[in-house]
């Protein structure tokens, strides 16, 4: 696992900067599968997680929204039968952010262990 997994994430407020694309594709490097999308105008981390079942799928769900609330940053989660979509963006700056980064690399860690 990459060392995002061991840092922190920073408080954020709106008037942060999102990081430039050479930032966003350096980072990318050591998450080899999320992939940079656009939503709604902002640019977001998202990943497929694939599962045996939908009771799989929704404790994974639950366990990542646990994650989310011990550091007050709050992905998009989509539950389906045995997959799990998961997309982080930093939604005070309409971007991403590192800690997004940081979190997506958190929830490689969840679904490996």
């Amino acid at each position: 696992m990459s060392n995002l997994t061991e840092q922190a994430c920073e408080a954020c407020s709106s008037d942060a900067p999102k990081l430039s694309p050479a930032e966003q594709n350096e980072l990318l490097q050591q998450l080899p599968f999320w992939t940079l999308v656009e939503r709604n105008g902002e640019e977001q981390l998202e990943r497929l997680f694939k599962l045996k079942n939908f009771a799989e799928a929704l404790a994974f769900a639950n366990r990542v929204g646990e994650l989310a609330e011990s550091e007050g940053h709050h992905p998009a989660i989509l539950v389906e039968y045995g997959k799990v979509t998961v997309n982080w963006w930093t939604h005070k700056i309409g971007g991403l952010h590192r800690n997004d980064f940081i979190m997506a690399a958190r929830t490689d860690a969840l679904h490996e262990s």
